[in-house]
C-alpha cells in the first residue's frame, strides 16, 4: 500500500468521501495491502496525485474492511477502481460488459491521467458514462463472474 495515499478504513470514511468532495472525481482503489498488482497500481496512483490533485481526490479501500462496498460494487478481482463526481457514480465504457468499474492496474501513468481528464471533463458537462481514451491494448480483460446466479 502506498504511505502518501489516505486511507479509507470504515464505510462511513468512505461515504462521507463519496458525499463530501466537491467539484472533484473521486478515485477509491479497492484491494488489499499485500497484493503485487494493488501495490504497481498504489505507485502509479501515488505519483500522478499531486499532478491531479486540481481534478481529482485518490483513496485506497482494503476489501476486508469495507465489504459492503465490495458487495455493491461486486469486487471480484483486486484491485478495482471506482470513480465519483459530486457523489454520483462515474462510469466509464472501456469496451468491456462492465464500466462500472476498472479492474487491473493502469499501464503507464499517462493511461490514468487521461482516464482522469475524460472523466472530470465529462462529469463537469453532466454526463454519467464517459469513453475511456486508454488503449484497449492497455486494458486488462477479464471474464465476468456472476455469483448466485
Amino acid at each position: 500500500m502506498s504511505l502518501f495515499l489516505p486511507k479509507l478504513t470504515c464505510k462511513k470514511d468512505i461515504d462521507e468521501v463519496i458525499k463530501g468532495v466537491a467539484e472533484k472525481v473521486v478515485v477509491l482503489r479497492f484491494g488489499r495491502d499485500d497484493d503485487s498488482v494493488c501495490l504497481q497500481l498504489d505507485e502509479i496512483l501515488s505519483k500522478t496525485a499531486h499532478d491531479l490533485s486540481n481534478m481529482a481526490s485518490i483513496y485506497i479501500v482494503d476489501v476486508d474492511k469495507a465489504p459492503i462496498y465490495t458487495r455493491y460494487f461486486d469486487i471480484s478481482y483486486i484491485p478495482s477502481t471506482v470513480f465519483f463526481f459530486n457523489g454520483q457514480h462515474m462510469k466509464v465504457d472501456y469496451g468491456s460488459p462492465d464500466h462500472t468499474k476498472f479492474v487491473g492496474s493502469f499501464k503507464t501513468k499517462q493511461d490514468f491521467m487521461d482516464l482522469i481528464e475524460v472523466i472530470y471533463r465529462g462529469a463537469m458537462r453532466g454526463k454519467m458514462i464517459v469513453q475511456s481514451p486508454i488503449d484497449p491494448q492497455n486494458i486488462p480483460k477479464y471474464d465476468l463472474l456472476y455469483h448466485g446466479i
